[in-house]
């Protein structure tokens, strides 16, 4: 990958805003991703996740605030940043009339390279993606792993210091999402630094060191994956199911630190979810089923943002 200079942030945004028109879809919003790190935003859609990665990526000028990416300002020094960047759409863009190796190809010569550079980076990129024996498969007939995987080879072709990824496992079945999380693990031990959106919080769990959670428009929590659950949740979660029909028992609220009734279940947070367990037992309360788990990034996502549904 590109030399690493001795700068350690790579995006720096002061009040970052976004307006189309009278709407405000990013509310001056302050970020940090540094060098070497995996760096993520969650939140429901109309959040304001899509318009950040699009001023980050210098495809869409901001409206307000200031933006600093890899030390430069993507008012006017665009194609010098995009020269650098490696994208990875929310769709993928392959071009259906060539072959897998190249649309590898194809996609080097924009960047200038030789004939000779975009053959060998399509051997080490196919090796990469665990392409090699699809090198010359048609585009269309490949599955939606294979895909993704090439999406992301293309993306690399520039040797980029900074990687964006939109969404990057959304439609893929568990094998081919945690085939692609071990490629982007590999690329951070590399030095890439990766920048990523995506609905699934065990995938943020897995991948991203930090994240924000937007809403509406503005950053409501900035953390681990760690510490926003030790800021936001409790150490366990008891989900309790009752029978159809019969009335959630009142008292539950005295048993936890928290408790949010569900139309299936009720989740008691608690730092100790057997011990509650038992003294719900010990009431002669007797649900249908129980079930004790770890707080997970899901439970701070749905306090922070809610459960209703954003269109």
């Amino acid at each position: 990958m590109h030399s690493v200079d001795d700068e350690p942030t790579l995006v720096q945004a002061k009040a970052l805003t976004k307006r189309f028109g009278e709407f405000e879809a990013v509310r001056g919003i302050d970020v940090e991703v540094r060098r070497g790190e995996a760096f993520g935003f969650l939140g429901p859609n109309g959040a304001g996740k899509s318009s950040t990665m699009r001023m980050i990526a210098c495809v869409s000028p901001r409206t307000d605030g200031e933006l600093k990416v890899l030390g430069m300002d993507p008012a006017t020094r665009g194609p010098q940043i995009r020269a650098r960047l490696g994208v990875v759409p929310q769709q993928d863009n392959l071009d259906n009339e060539l072959t897998v190796r190249q649309n590898l190809q194809v996609y080097g010569r924009y960047f200038g390279l030789s004939r000779a550079e975009v053959k060998r980076k399509a051997v080490e990129l196919l090796e990469f993606a665990q392409l090699s024996d699809r090198a010359e498969a048609e585009v269309e007939p490949l599955s939606g792993g294979m895909k993704r995987r090439l999406t992301i080879a293309r993306s690399l072709v520039n040797e980029p210091e900074l990687l964006l990824l939109d969404e990057p496992t959304t439609g893929l079945d568990p094998q081919a999402r945690h085939l692609l999380w071990d490629r982007l693990f590999r690329l951070k031990a590399q030095g890439v630094t990766l920048i990523v959106t995506t609905h699934y919080m065990d995938e943020a769990e897995q991948l991203c060191d930090r994240l924000v959670v937007m809403d509406h428009g503005r950053i409501v929590a900035e953390g681990s994956p760690a510490e926003l659950i030790a800021r936001y949740s409790t150490r366990e979660v008891l989900e309790l199911r009752f029978a159809t029909g019969q009335e959630v028992p009142a008292g539950l609220g005295e048993l936890a630190e928290r408790v949010e009734t569900l139309p299936d279940r009720v989740l008691l947070y608690t730092a100790t979810g057997e011990a509650v367990l038992e003294r719900v037992h010990a009431r002669g309360l007797r649900p249908v089923s129980s079930l004790v788990r770890r707080s997970s990034l899901e439970d701070v996502f749905l306090r922070l943002t809610g459960r209703t549904l954003v269109d």
